[in-house]
């Protein structure tokens, strides 16, 4: 089994049938933790459950501003949380640190390398690392999906080897998850193109923003960037040493080729795309031949739509949809005078690229 492994905690796996805060489940899934660290492993967690402390809390704030309640809750709810996981960790002897952060801490870089050295140095001190988001000041243009987006995240910044995602279903089912005809699927080829989401039921927990469509989603990202990743239930007794020991329930999506640290954060960019360019039927089976690398050149781009500037993120297209994204190395205006022409600079070099 790998020894860097992030694991995120739903909110629905830290609480109760009543959504109140669920001590013994929080208590049993340290102790889980703390043996993996007993085996080796340096363990990130990426923890929900401040909301909902601060829901079981101030339940008279139900009437208030959506975000504003959030808000408050989260403000509430993170030092309860805490608290619970440092008084845990401490039976282990284990020392615990909290990091909040929003979306924009992905997108600045100086942000982004500080962030990524703190979370290096405390693995390095043997300190349990405790991330969420900062819902107190996130608004919602900066909020994550939700905490499956940010594991993801953090798993391409420490360079994770496993990401295991815990929610209170085993993963990903060929059905209704509560339908006794359901199988679950085992493994997941992050290669499929998305195929097995059309099984996926589009609901949330009631705390959580995203749902099962959210976790394929950050699960097949992160195994093309070369993270084992797992979907399973943190409900399941044991289930993390099942992990570590390769077995049990749950829906693995397996690593494929290792992608450098720039794809990585490439991938999880927080901006979205200033432009799309789109490709003829060549130049997209140029860039999706996994035997041979290839940049985006201008001879291959049919068509341009928006503006963009050198260094800025764009999308690629064919006639099917998205193929990528990329960061140009130079802006609309040169790129509409090369359309279509051979011999030109490429308008994304493949080391800034990223397809699939």
């Amino acid at each position: 089994m790998s020894q860097r492994i992030v694991v995120k905690i739903g909110s629905n796996v830290l609480t109760d049938a009543e959504s109140r805060p669920d001590q013994a489940r929080i208590a049993h899934l340290v102790d889980q933790i703390a043996h993996l660290r007993q085996q080796g492993a340096e363990v990130v967690v990426v923890s929900s459950g401040a909301v909902a402390m601060g829901r079981s809390a101030l339940p008279q704030l139900s009437h208030v501003n959506k975000v504003l309640r959030r808000q408050v809750w989260s403000s509430v709810g993170q030092p309860r949380l805490m608290q619970i996981y440092q008084d845990l960790f401490a039976r282990h002897g284990v020392q615990v640190a909290q990091i909040l952060v929003t979306k924009e801490d992905f997108r600045d870089r100086d942000h982004y390398l500080n962030m990524k050295a703190c979370l290096l140095g405390l693995l390095r001190d043997e300190v349990a690392p405790i991330i969420n988001e900062n819902d107190a000041v996130a608004i919602t243009e900066l909020m994550f999906t939700d905490n499956d987006e940010l594991a993801g995240l953090v798993a391409a910044a420490v360079n994770a080897d496993t990401l295991v995602i815990l929610s209170n279903v085993d993963g990903v089912f060929d059905g209704h998850p509560q339908d006794p005809n359901s199988q679950l699927i085992r493994v997941i080829n992050p290669l499929e193109d998305g195929q097995t989401q059309r099984f996926i039921q589009p609901s949330t927990s009631s705390f959580g923003r995203g749902g099962m469509s959210t976790k394929y989603r950050i699960a097949r990202k992160a195994a093309l960037l070369g993270i084992n990743t797992l979907i399973a239930n943190g409900k399941r007794d044991g289930i993390l040493q099942e992990i570590w020991a390769s077995s049990g329930h749950y829906t693995l999506f397996p690593a494929q080729k290792k992608a450098s640290n720039l794809k990585k954060r490439l991938a999880y960019h927080g901006n979205e795309p200033k432009a799309r360019v789109f490709v003829n039927a060549g130049a997209a089976q140029a860039l999706l031949n996994e035997e041979r690398v290839s940049s985006l050149l201008p001879v291959g781009i049919v068509k341009i739509e928006g503006d963009f500037e050198s260094g800025d993120l764009i999308a690629i297209h064919d006639e099917q949809g998205e193929l990528g994204i990329g960061i140009a190395q130079y802006g609309s205006t040169t790129a509409h005078k090369y359309l279509g022409m051979k011999g030109k600079k490429p308008l994304v070099h493949y080391d800034y690229l990223l397809v699939g």
